[in-house]
């Protein structure tokens, strides 16, 4: 099994985990609070990780380019997590962990346009199924 399926794998049981301890731990929070918590450390994990794995004197080589979508990704993120906690607030667990899995299918669209990869029909067919199977979750 190559490393990358073994790290997507390892995600997407961690996602699984923030769906169950977020909707849990919004409980008499509110959602943005519960969301800069959520960053807080989020980033003193990956701070640390990061001088653990002695990597830190990278962040002087990232070019201007790659620091503007990076922080455009952070800002997507914050985002992203922002909205998952508040459906999580309002929501299902299963419902809202299902439509937040659509973004499978928005990367397959926007990598394809924007990105040059290329459009399969394997590809389209499994977008079909994901969108197909979020309905039937929610």
């Amino acid at each position: 099994m190559s490393v990358w399926i073994v790290y997507a794998l390892l995600a997407a049981v961690f996602a699984a985990l923030v769906a169950i301890f977020g909707k849990v731990g919004i409980s008499g929070i509110d959602t943005t609070t519960a969301t800069a918590i959520r960053a807080v450390v989020m980033a003193a994990l990956l701070v640390a990780l990061t001088l653990a794995l002695g990597n830190a004197g990278g962040v002087r080589q990232v070019s201007l380019n790659s620091m503007t979508f990076i922080v455009l990704s952070g800002a997507a993120g914050a985002l992203s997590w922002l909205f998952y906690f508040l459906a999580l607030r309002h929501g299902p667990v299963v419902g809202v962990a299902a439509l937040d899995r659509l973004s499978v299918v928005l990367v397959f669209v926007l990598a394809t346009a924007f990105l040059g990869d290329p459009f399969t029909w394997k590809g389209a067919v499994g977008a079909t199924l994901v969108v197909d199977g979020s309905v039937l979750l929610t």
